[in-house]
């Protein structure tokens, strides 16, 4: 039996099925840290961390943000089901700068109602949101303008 030439990858969030797409290498969050994946590889299930997720499709690299989840792996095909995934495109910069800086002002407060474990994971999905951003060519002005748009449909 030869080995498959490309990647079958599915990206799935409760909402809707974000990407159906053959590629060439996925690079994932795992929880136990970042793993990569090419044809061929062995059957293997992960859970996913907070972070960023890449594709290659040729000499394209494609970059989503990524919160929790799990990743099926078999030799032709990759499964992501996550809690949270977002194109680089889709980030809503402001929206990401502001949950950072909520998280931030939680966590230096001293109160002991906060919840510090949450508003860690929410400043850690604030910074991936952004630095997946930074990927686009224009920055994370492609988020901002996708917004821009929707709202004038809307």
């Amino acid at each position: 039996m030869s080995l498959p030439t490309h990647i079958d990858l599915q990206i799935v969030t409760p909402d809707r099925l974000l990407v159906r797409e053959q590629v060439d290498e996925v690079e994932i969050p795992g929880s136990r840290g970042y793993f990569g994946v090419l044809p061929g590889h062995t059957p293997m299930l992960a859970s996913l961390a907070v972070g960023e997720l890449w594709y290659r499709k040729g000499q394209e690299k494609l970059y989503l943000s990524i919160a929790y989840g799990f990743a099926e792996v078999l030799p032709d095909r990759v499964t992501i089901l996550a809690r949270l995934a977002e194109r680089a495109e889709d980030i809503d910069i402001e929206r990401a700068e502001s949950a950072r800086r909520r998280a931030e002002e939680r966590l230096a407060q001293s109160k002991s109602d906060v919840d510090y474990e949450r508003a860690r994971t929410a400043l850690s999905k604030s910074l991936m949101r952004l630095q997946v951003s930074a990927r686009l060519p224009g920055g994370a002005r492609m988020g901002e303008l996708k917004r821009l748009r929707d709202t004038a449909r809307g």
